[in-house]
């Protein structure tokens, strides 16, 4: 028994350690479900194969062929001044540009109208074969029955149908980093492929060739507007230069006739002499006039007046003519003759003296008056000249003004002529930015279906899908596979597991184990009759319950093959505790209507009546099927019927209902010594088991689980079932009793 108990503690061990490895991935247990759906896979695959085979069969094979061309750089512009904006890009762009107008619908209706591609069987809608399921016949016959007329397309709308499937029978490529585009069509006529390329390639280059004549057409329209309008502008400008010259009396033709400035300045100086002049003559005449109160003698004392000629000679000779009076008056007396001729000779020295001092003052004055009228003719001439060469200046800046506007107009005309000349000239000249570098030939293969790599990529496909849904199932299976789940989540140990057998042999379940029909099955019983025996083999538990989650998981099978197991070394009795839906009667054909363990409980029937024996096995059938079943499986006298029926038997096991469907599993538990609760492997939920295992932790021991009706096949693939019958088969030899088992 100890050596029992380490093995039982070996084994909970070695659970526990698979148990704390649960986050490691598992290689081997992957493979191994990977395995197991292998077939599933498989016809997958093959599935997946054969249809994409038949589709690819059905399916029309298009050609490609390529058409390459080079785009140039840009041409120049038609004017050839700069643009206050640039709006060139750069040479990505201009590639991005030009592949977008290859892509142009002008372009695809360019190619249709040229090839006449709306006759053509291949494009023509009024050609093509009718669809298998015509939706749109059928909603336009509906349309018909409700009294609307049907429109048939015209000539535009087949234009605009066959130009939309060109456009998408066609693609641009750039190749590599180069400027090179490579125009693709692929449809499945490869001659035709061929003429299509070709006639994109030529018709972009045609369009371009018409976009640059109209450019250059419309450039030298625009030209000649605007240089019809520079020629009124200039003509307006020469108009006003002309009227402006005439009305201000110019007739220089290179400038404004102008007073020099050297007269100015020679204006300038006489004006500072007269100044001065005018100065010195008022001084004097300021003199005079402050001296005319004291008389002629004292203007004779003004130095104006005193330094006169004639006054000074004047001045001499009355000094003469009193020096002689004065001489004569020293010999003669007043009234002599020559002293009478000697005054008359100083008066009239002093009266001509005065005379012409009066004379001189009076040239002081004239002079004075001459030099201020002097002054002020010199200063008005100046003004006047100062103003009329700031009136000349402005004249010359409005004449140059003028002059310039008309050089100006006259350039811009003349250089507009040029330019038009020019254009016109080279207006016919070939300015395309494209050539074709290689024309489309046939194609000799198609380019699609690429029914190898297809057909290669259905089956990684469908083998990709397979390992995802082998998986998700794994995943989503909430079911008992293993019996490591069973200890892990249960926390119970497995006694056995029972194969599935098969299905020609399934009416005789009962009888399997009786008469070792099927070795695999015999051995699954015996292997779950030494674990029950090997449970607690000093305190025997003589009440064996089995039942299950739900109804169809084997329960009754078990039970019976159980009992046929144990009858080979107990006295052992069979009790068909299922009231509501027995099986124990028709599985062993026990006459109808025969008693057992209702009649019994009820009192209608004794129990030598009741009992059936079955080889070695004594069995209690269900009997009479009660209306009130679970009352009687709640009487005392079933508790009596089973303390007496221990005195008889060695082991009772009793067949219960499921614990989820009933609760006369719970009452029953109570009155045994320990359950064997049977699962059904792949097919019982989980959250089931575990609430009927709790539901009876409470009202009896479990001795252990039964995965039942497994698939062996499946279960060697993961080693499960034979790391299981190892365990037992070992249990076996260390309870040396090989001969009761």
């Amino acid at each position: 028994m100890n050596s029992v108990q380490g093995f039982s503690e070996d084994h909970r061990g070695l659970a526990r350690i698979a148990n704390e490895d649960d986050d490691v991935i598992d290689v081997m247990k992957i493979w191994n479900v990977l395995w197991q759906a292998k077939l599933y896979i498989a016809a997958l695959v093959v599935i997946v194969c054969l249809v994409t085979a038949a589709v690819l069969v059905n399916l029309t094979p298009l050609y490609k062929a390529t058409a390459t061309l080079l785009i140039e750089k840009k041409t120049p512009q038609v004017l050839t001044f700069q643009q206050l904006y640039d709006p060139s890009a750069s040479t990505s762009e201009y590639l991005q540009t030009q592949l977008a107008l290859l892509k142009s619908r002008a372009l695809a209706e360019r190619v249709v109208k040229g090839l006449n591609l709306t006759t053509h069987p291949l494009f023509d809608p009024r050609q093509q074969p009718a669809p298998l399921v015509d939706v749109r016949g059928w909603w336009r016959n509906l349309r018909a029955d409700i009294d609307e007329p049907v429109v048939a397309p015209d000539e535009a709308a087949i234009a605009k149908s066959v130009t939309h499937r060109v456009m998408q029978s066609m693609s641009v490529q750039v190749l590599d980093k180069s400027q090179l585009l490579a125009v693709h069509i692929e449809i499945p006529d490869p001659v035709l492929a061929a003429e299509m390329a070709n006639a994109f390639a030529e018709g972009f280059i045609a369009s371009q060739l018409d976009a640059y004549m109209s450019q250059s057409l419309s450039s030298a329209d625009w030209m000649n507007s605007r240089l019809t309008e520079l020629r009124d502008t200039l003509r307006s400008a020469e108009s006003r230069l002309q009227a402006y010259r005439e009305s201000e009396g110019l007739v220089d033709v290179d400038g404004v006739a102008t007073i020099s400035a050297d007269v100015l300045s020679m204006t300038g100086n006489r004006m500072i002499d007269a100044r001065r002049q005018r100065a010195e003559a008022e001084s004097q005449y300021r003199q005079v006039q402050a001296m005319s109160a004291g008389g002629l003698q004292r203007l004779a004392s003004v130095p104006a007046v005193l330094g006169h000629p004639l006054i000074q000679q004047f001045k001499a000779e009355e000094a003469k003519a009193r020096a002689k009076v004065e001489e004569l008056s020293r010999r003669y007396g007043d009234k002599h003759p020559n002293m009478i001729s000697a005054r008359t000779e100083l008066a009239a020295a002093t009266a001509s003296l005065h005379a012409q001092v009066q004379q001189v003052v009076a040239g002081i004055e004239r002079n004075y008056q001459l030099a201020q009228a002097n002054e002020d003719s010199l200063s008005q001439s100046f003004t006047d000249n100062k103003e009329q060469i700031q009136e000349i200046s402005r004249k010359e800046f409005r004449l140059r003004e003028l002059q310039r506007e008309v050089d100006s107009n006259r350039v811009l005309y003349e250089t507009f002529m040029t330019r038009l000349k020019e254009t016109a000239a080279t207006s016919d000249i070939n300015a395309a930015n494209a050539r074709v570098v290689d024309r489309a030939l046939p194609p000799g293969i198609p380019s699609k279906p690429n029914k190898p790599l297809i057909l290669l990529i259905a089956a990684v496909a469908a083998t990709a899908t397979g390992i995802v849904l082998t998986f998700v199932r794994e995943g989503l299976n909430n079911t008992f596979r293993r019996t490591e789940e069973i200890e892990t989540k249960l926390n119970i140990p497995v006694l056995s597991i029972i194969p599935l057998v098969p299905k020609k042999t399934r009416h005789q379940l009962s009888h399997m184990f009786e008469r070792n029909e099927d070795r695999r099955f015999c051995e699954a019983i015996r292997n779950m009759r030494t674990g029950l025996v090997l449970a607690d083999p000093d305190t025997p538990r003589q009440i064996i319950l089995v039942t299950s989650s739900v109804p169809n998981e084997g329960k009754s099978t078990v039970a019976n093959n159980l009992a046929f197991a144990v009858a080979h070394i107990e006295r052992v009795l069979l009790i068909e505790a299922d009231l509501r839906s027995p099986t124990l009667a028709r599985n062993f054909d026990f006459p109808v209507g025969a008693p057992g363990l209702a009649d019994l409980i009820a009192g209608t029937a004794r129990f030598e009546n009741c009992i059936r024996t079955i080889g070695k096995v004594s069995m209690l059938p269900a009997g009479t099927i009660p209306t009130n079943p679970q009352e009687l499986l709640s009487s005392p006298r079933l508790v009596k019927i089973l303390r007496t029926l221990q005195n008889r038997y060695q082991r009772i096991i009793i067949d219960s209902p499921p614990t989820q469907v009933v609760s006369d599993s719970m009452l029953l538990a109570t009155l045994s010594s320990a359950v064997l609760y049977v699962i059904r492997a792949e097919s019982t939920p989980v959250s089931l088991v575990m609430k009927g295992v709790t539901q009876l932790q409470d009202k009896a021991p479990i001795v252990g689980a039964v995965l039942n009706q497994i698939d062996l096949n499946k279960a060697r693939k993961y080693g499960y079932y034979y790391e299981n019958y190892g365990y037992l088969a070992a249990a076996e030899k260390i309870t040396h009793q090989p001969s009761r088992i």
